[in-house]
């Protein structure tokens, strides 16, 4: 078992930035694959991001491409989601997840493990 804490979350407005972090643990001497999802009232749960166990593969959405970077610090068994220019559109509550395997998933059925989640409200 792992448990997944995300922070880093808040109000800001269009064109800033926020940096999401999500802290692992428990059963973390295992690689994980961890991916950055949204969920918007009224929508379906969607990927954003995705990284593999070693960073060394990345996913990212279309409309995330160029403003969002995920990336992972092993040792302080952490994942960022730095979020830049942000927009209106952005505004949804991100989950941290992770699933113990070495390679990308990008589909939320995919993963085995979720935090809480933390609101993200991006004001025009």
């Amino acid at each position: 078992q792992v448990q997944l804490v995300e922070s880093g979350g808040g109000l800001v407005q269009a064109g800033g930035s926020l940096r999401l972090s999500c802290t692992a643990s428990g059963r973390t001497n295992i690689n994980y694959a961890m991916g950055w999802f949204r969920q918007a009232p009224g929508k379906e749960r969607e990927c954003v991001a995705a990284i593999n166990w070693n960073g060394g593969s990345t996913y990212y959405a279309d409309s995330v491409k160029g403003r969002f970077t995920i990336s992972k610090d092993s040792a302080k068994k952490i994942v960022y989601l730095q979020m830049n220019s942000l927009k209106p559109e952005d505004t949804a509550v991100y989950y941290c997840s992770a699933r113990a395997s070495p390679r990308l998933w990008v589909g939320s059925a995919d993963y085995d493990y979720w935090g809480q989640g933390t609101q993200v409200t991006v004001s025009s």
